[in-house]
């Protein structure tokens, strides 16, 4: 188990801010990206869902949910699902596009010192093989590859798990990141939590066994593994607490 410690959960990250959500009720998710939803309104919309994952505990019908609206005449969907309230008084975040956005403000605002002192990002730079990586920090000496991955899936006793459904993507990026490594460069994940409930995240064995053991050997080969939690409202998302990456 990785723990961070208590000073580095101090340290709040930046805000992102929410274009005006619109609340409704979840009738139904289908097809990955469609969702329909009743507004409190009264009016029934499909909205885009940005989450390719199996959305593992958040696509219940009846959840509350927000959407943002898109005034572009090319957009095929105005409305977009941007939260859930899985559990009374949990909001989460489940447009994994906003993810890496989150966590390049949460370095920024030093959330993780051993990331610290970045002099240019670029974002998602070449990794090998025609694949890329979110994020990269170049430093004075050297640089840092990121990979971010957006955490919605939870059990109750304050466990976040990734991934939600099997992912070859992921474990073929696990497995670059570890290659960068052993060629002396440096490499990162970060685990970009868009809930509070989260005290710890783990590799979800449960569901994508290959993905658990292929990071427990990524972090044997010295990729560093973060964790950070979002305060989530309606107004924005903000990471403001470091959490534990558990492998055991």
């Amino acid at each position: 188990m990785r723990d961070p410690g208590p000073k580095s959960r101090q340290n709040p990250g930046q805000s992102m801010n929410l274009p005006p959500l619109v609340p409704g009720t979840l009738v139904c998710r289908y097809q990955r990206f469609l969702a329909d939803v009743r507004l409190d309104g009264g009016e029934a919309v499909t909205a885009h869902c940005a989450n390719t994952g199996s959305m593992l505990g958040l696509k219940e019908p009846g959840f509350r949910v927000w959407l943002s609206r898109s005034d572009n005449p090319k957009r095929k969907l105005a409305w977009t699902w941007e939260l859930v309230e899985p559990a009374p008084g949990v909001l989460c975040g489940i447009h994994t596009g906003r993810a890496n956005a989150l966590v390049l403000e949460a370095l920024e605002a030093g959330l993780v010192p051993e990331l610290a002192g970045f002099r240019q990002v670029r974002r998602e730079p070449p990794l090998g093989d025609g694949s890329r990586s979110d994020l990269r920090l170049d430093y004075d000496h050297g640089a840092c590859h990121v990979e971010v991955k957006n955490v919605t899936a939870a059990a109750r006793d304050g466990i976040g798990f990734f991934p939600d459904a099997v992912s070859v993507r992921a474990v073929k990026h696990l497995r670059e990141l570890a290659s960068l490594v052993d060629r002396g460069g440096r490499a990162a994940v970060v685990f970009c939590v868009q809930r509070p409930d989260v005290a710890r995240v783990r590799p979800a064995r449960h569901i994508d066994p290959v993905f658990a053991a292929a990071l427990v050997r990524a972090a044997e080969q010295g990729v560093e593994l973060y964790a950070l939690g979002a305060r989530v409202v309606p107004q924005g998302i903000t990471l403001e607490r470091r959490l534990a990456v558990d492998l055991a």
